[in-house]
C-alpha cells in the first residue's frame, strides 16, 4: 500500500481503487466538497463497494496541524470515545444493474462521541486486512473570531476580466492574538477545493485588533468558468444534456458534445459549483436503488496538445483527481476528445481542465476565467497561542461572487 504521507510531512489524501465510488463526505450541509464543520457539528461519510460482497470497513481519525503534518495531541486529546473501529451500517442495493453495498455512518456516534478540539483532521478507511483504501480530509472550527469576507475585481487591469480576489479580515473581538504575524494563519478556498488553495498570507496591517488583508496579487483566483452540468436521474430518459439512452451490460447514456468555452462569449449557467447530489427519480431510496450508469463525454477542442499534455474530466464525483479515469482520449475517426466514465445516478458538475507535462493543471485553458463566474469562497483562520500544542481553527469567513464589489 503506498503511503499517503509526502516527504515533507505532510499529509496526502489517498484516492480509492475503482470498486469504491461515489464517496459523500459532509457535514451539515448537504453535497459539501470539504466537510468543514462548526465543533459539536455532526460528520457524514458513505461511499459504495460495487464488489457488493459486504466486506468489513474500520475508520480512524487523526489531527494535523495547520501544514497538514501530523499534530503532538494523543488521540484522547481530541476524540471522546475510541476509533479503529468497525463501521457497521450497510446495505445492499436493490434491483440494480450494477450489484453494490452501499456503506453510510456518522459522527457522533456509539464509538467516537465527539471531536474536542477544532483543527485540520483526516479520516482513513481500511479494509479487513489493514489496507489503506481511502482518506479523506475536514475541517473543525471554533466561532471565536469575526472574518468579514468581500470578493472584488482585480486591480492589475491584465487580469480585471479574468481573476476574482477575496479580501477580508479577522476581528480577534477582544481577545488578545500573541503575535499575530506569526501565530496567526489563513487559508483561502474558492469552492472548497484544497487543491487550489491560497496559503502563507500575512495581514497587509494590523489596526487595533483587527487584522486586515487586503493583498490583491496575492489573493487573487482564476475565476474560471461556469460548471457544466448533466442530469439522469431518470436513467432511461433523454435531456437538454443527454442526446442518447442506451442498454448495454449497463445503462449508457452519451451526452452532448461540449464546445471549448475559452473564447466564447461568458453565459450565465446555474451550478452547484462542482458538486454532485445522487439521486433516482424512479425510487424514493436513492442510497440503495441509483443505477450506476456508463456516462460518455465528448468534448470539441481544436487547438493542438504539446507533447506530455492531457485533457481531463473535473469535478467533485471523484474528488477532483487526475489520473487514468479522467483523461480523455481523441477520437481521430470525429475529431473529439471523448471518455467514459462510470457514475451513480443523480445531477453531477463537471468541467474540463488541461494538465501540462510538469503536472501543473490549467483550469481555465479549455473552458475560460471569466469575472462574472459565480465561485464560493471560505476563508479559514488559524491560531497556535503562545505555549500551545496544536494550530486551533478560531473563525471562518464565507462570501460569494456574486457580491463582488468593483
Amino acid at each position: 500500500m503506498i503511503s499517503s504521507i509526502s516527504l515533507n510531512g505532510q499529509v496526502n489524501e489517498t484516492n480509492p481503487p475503482q470498486y469504491i465510488k461515489t464517496i459523500q463526505f459532509s457535514g451539515n450541509t448537504p453535497q459539501a466538497q470539504l466537510p468543514i464543520i462548526k465543533l459539536g457539528e455532526p460528520l457524514y461519510l458513505s461511499f459504495d463497494d460495487l464488489n457488493g460482497d459486504e466486506r468489513d470497513y474500520y475508520y480512524t481519525i487523526e489531527h494535523y496541524s495547520y501544514d497538514w503534518t501530523l499534530s503532538d495531541l494523543a488521540k484522547s486529546e481530541y476524540l471522546n470515545g475510541f476509533d479503529d473501529v468497525r463501521i457497521e451500517n450497510y446495505q445492499n442495493s436493490f434491483n440494480t444493474l450494477q450489484m453494490y453495498s452501499h456503506y453510510y455512518m456518522q459522527i457522533p456516534n456509539r464509538d467516537v462521541r465527539g471531536i474536542t478540539k477544532s483543527g485540520n483532521y483526516l479520516l482513513r478507511v481500511f479494509d479487513d486486512n489493514r489496507n489503506l483504501v481511502f482518506s479523506r480530509k475536514f475541517i473543525v472550527y471554533e466561532e471565536i473570531v469575526s472574518v468579514p469576507t468581500v470578493v472584488k475585481r482585480s486591480r492589475d487591469v491584465r487580469f480585471i476580466r479574468s481573476k476574482q480576489v477575496v479580501n477580508f479580515s479577522v476581528n480577534s473581538k477582544g481577545i488578545n492574538l500573541t503575535n499575530p504575524q506569526q501565530n496567526v494563519k489563513v487559508l483561502v478556498l474558492q469552492n472548497d477545493v484544497l487543491s487550489t488553495a491560497i496559503t502563507n498570507i500575512k495581514p497587509q496591517f494590523m489596526l487595533g485588533g483587527e487584522l486586515v488583508y487586503k493583498q490583491d496579487t496575492e489573493l487573487a483566483f482564476w475565476a474560471g468558468n461556469e460548471f457544466l452540468n448533466f442530469d439522469n436521474s431518470d436513467v432511461l430518459g433523454a435531456t437538454a444534456m443527454i442526446r442518447r439512452v442506451d442498454r448495454e451490460d449497463l445503462h449508457v447514456n452519451y451526452l452532448y458534445t461540449n464546445p471549448a468555452r475559452y473564447n466564447r462569449t461568458y453565459t450565465y449557467n446555474p451550478d452547484i459549483n462542482g458538486r454532485f447530489v445522487v439521486r433516482n427519480l424512479r425510487s424514493d431510496k436513492n442510497a440503495i436503488d441509483a443505477e450506476y450508469v456508463r456516462v460518455r463525454f465528448a468534448l470539441q477542442y481544436l487547438e493542438d496538445l504539446k507533447s506530455g499534455e492531457e485533457i481531463h474530466i473535473y469535478g467533485n464525483f471523484n474528488n477532483y483527481v487526475l489520473d487514468e479515469t479522467t483523461r480523455m482520449d481523441y477520437d481521430t475517426g470525429s475529431g473529439m476528445f471523448r471518455k467514459e466514465i462510470l457514475l451513480k445516478q443523480g445531477f453531477y458538475n463537471y468541467k474540463y481542465v488541461l494538465k501540462r507535462a510538469d503536472g501543473s493543471v490549467d483550469t481555465g485553458a479549455i473552458d475560460g476565467n471569466f469575472e462574472e463566474t459565480e465561485n464560493d469562497y471560505t476563508v479559514i483562520v488559524y491560531y497556535k497561542e503562545l505555549g500551545g500544542r496544536y494550530d486551533r481553527v478560531i473563525g471562518i469567513g464565507r462570501t460569494n461572487s456574486e457580491k463582488m464589489s468593483h
